[in-house]
């Protein structure tokens, strides 16, 4: 019996020695040469300080330091790469020793001549001694808004742009963070490609605190972005009350792949830290700055999204026309001629197929004054529509009357009065409905000349659209997240109407409104809509399969239609400009023969 007791014992000493030599999740990891400090190379200098000036983040402090590597020269600008919760990352004796990296890579040609900014999150610090500091890190990191986008374009690189020489190409430019971090990193980059193009994220929080549970679903969906990406994390990583970190991040990584971004990742056991992160960060920097400077690019051909069925490679938008107050709606006609509004100083334009702007109404100061209140409040034009005559129809929000026009700009009819009109579409069979915003009602002028409410019950009536085979009336809330659905019956009058087409809102957004406007159909059956988020694109079960990137213009569209002779140039008005671009998609006119769509695949 004591041979058999010493031989259990001994078998549990050796298997208890096997289990300590097992490497850990946690490491040790490889050190790359990078991270260590190399004789003959140079090094950077650190400049730290304090920033308390936010006016985008009102009273918050942070920190933040500088890092400048031994070959900057004023004479050329530097790359630059920001970096979230950045006090971390410069310590020598820490998980990442960036600062030494940098020296490296830089000395050995790895990675271009690149300034760092490592930035702290602000905290509002205590009004007294009983009470706590505000922190701001998740209310600025979580949100997947345009907050922290603008407080470092705005805020904190001016400051250091005041010293050093930063190259303004995007490509030049790279950001990472981990955790909430890696995120706000991601964020930046994706609302703002045009600054941001290179994105290292470790454990990133790619889930549900303020809305990045939704990116991958957007990038799925989104028009791709020219954006390079390096993902890590571990199988060890959080999961917790919102999400498992670990799964998220394979959902990220799945999302870029389908949507055809450059994107590379490691994976390990690890948990929620920056060893491993720290580990692989020279391999990192590699890859993010290979084959610099030429352009980081979007791939198309690699997308299995939508992209490659709507887009036309190369053909994004074009400016055709600006300087204007605020353009609200367009439409067009059989003659490649579009006609498009400025709310604020109640003119209608015309863009004919060969690009001439001309003014279409009010064709003199009579007809100004007609429809101007005796003066006493602007007309503002909401919508416009094109009938199958060619005549245009306008609706005068202030003056609350929809009114006709004649080929030459004339006034030959007002449709209705004292109401609130503003979305106006014409059918091809003379019926014309316009939005009412004060009863939440569609209305509608039959062939005969009379008026009448066809439709009730909506959350809100904005834009208004008929389907490619004119069989539903489609009519958008400003204020909600649906776009509402409803049948015409055989006296044109609504039915069946419901809350149909869902909709994506900014998830962090202080209003959550879509901002859902205009409307347009292509032939194949595709609603696009003009939203806060860009122009999203449903199919006939009500679902948003893509959305088409918004213009650049610092607002989002109002209106959006098809024009030009071939059907598929789709025009936007955004702010004071209007932008065009040629797809793949052919747009349904109202005005002509009903078309009816393939049925939709699930």
């Amino acid at each position: 019996m004591l041979k058999l007791k010493l031989i259990v014992l001994i078998l549990f000493v050796c298997n208890c020695s096997q289990l300590c030599a097992q490497k850990s999740p946690e490491g040790p990891y490889p050190t790359d040469p990078a991270s260590v400090k190399q004789e003959n190379v140079p090094e950077g200098k650190l400049l730290r300080g304090t920033f308390s000036a936010s006016k985008i983040f009102p009273g918050t402090k942070r920190e933040y330091a500088i890092y400048v590597p031994h070959q900057y020269k004023r004479s050329r600008p530097a790359c630059l790469m920001v970096v979230q919760d950045g006090l971390k990352f410069i310590k020598e004796k820490g998980d990442w020793k960036m600062p030494i990296v940098f020296d490296n890579l830089i000395h050995r040609g790895e990675m271009p001549v690149t300034i760092g900014l490592f930035v702290e999150p602000g905290v509002v610090p205590a009004s007294n001694d009983n009470a706590l500091a505000r922190y701001n890190r998740s209310f600025e990191y979580d949100a997947v808004d345009d907050r922290y986008v603008r407080f470092l374009l705005n805020e904190m690189l001016p400051m250091v742009e005041k010293d050093y020489r930063i190259s303004k190409l995007p490509d030049d430019r790279a950001i990472c963070g981990s955790s909430s971090g890696g995120i706000a990193a991601f964020n930046v980059a994706w609302q703002r490609p045009d600054k941001f193009r290179r994105v290292f994220t470790t454990v990133g929080t790619y889930i549900g605190l303020r809305g990045a549970h939704e990116m991958a679903t957007l990038v799925r969906k989104s028009e791709p972005k020219p954006l390079r990406v390096f993902l890590q994390d571990g199988s060890n990583d959080l999961n917790i009350y919102c999400g498992d970190w670990w799964i998220a991040n394979q959902g990220m990584l799945s999302a870029l792949n389908f949507s055809g971004y450059e994107v590379n990742h490691i994976w390990g056991e690890g948990g929620h830290n920056g060893k491993h992160g720290g580990a692989i960060l020279p391999d990192a920097m590699r890859w993010l700055w290979k084959d610099w400077p030429k352009a980081v690019e979007t791939h198309i051909q690699d997308s299995r999204s939508r992209a490659s069925e709507m887009l036309i490679d190369g053909q994004g938008w074009e400016l055709v026309s600006k300087d204007k107050q605020f353009l609200g709606a367009v439409a067009s006609d059989n003659s490649g001629n579009v006609f498009f509004s400025d709310r604020l100083a109640g003119t209608i334009y015309k863009l004919d197929a060969d690009g001439n702007e001309t003014q279409f109404w009010p064709s003199n100061e009579s007809d100004a004054s007609s429809d101007s209140n005796n003066g006493r409040e602007p007309v503002k034009i909401n919508g416009i529509a094109v009938g199958p005559s060619g005549q245009v129809y306008a609706s005068l929000f202030a003056q609350g009357k929809v009114i006709e026009l004649n080929a030459d700009g004339k006034v030959v009819a007002t449709l209705k009065s004292e109401i609130k009109p503003s979305g106006i579409v014409a059918a091809h069979d003379g019926t014309v409905y316009f939005t009412d915003v004060k009863s939440r009602s569609v209305w509608m002028k039959s062939s005969d000349g009379e008026c009448e409410i066809a439709g009730t019950g909506f959350s809100g009536a904005t834009g208004i659209a008929l389907s490619a085979d004119q069989s539903l009336v489609l009519v958008s809330d400003f204020a909600g997240r649906y776009i509402w659905s409803s049948q015409r019956a055989d006296d044109g009058r609504l039915c069946h109407i419901q809350p149909y087409f869902h909709i994506h809102s900014p998830s962090a957004s202080i209003d959550v409104r879509p901002r859902s406007e205009g409307m347009c159909m292509a032939k194949s059956g595709w609603l696009l809509v003009a939203t806060g988020l860009g122009i999203q694109v449903c199919d006939q079960p009500g679902r948003v399969n893509f959305i088409i990137a918004s213009p650049k213009s610092g607002r989002y569209p109002t209106d959006i239609a098809f024009g030009c002779p071939d059907g598929q140039t789709l025009f936007a008005v955004c702010g004071g400009r209007m932008f065009k671009r040629k797809l793949k998609l052919i747009g349904a006119q109202p005005w002509d023969t009903p078309v009816k769509p393939p049925k939709p695949r699930l």
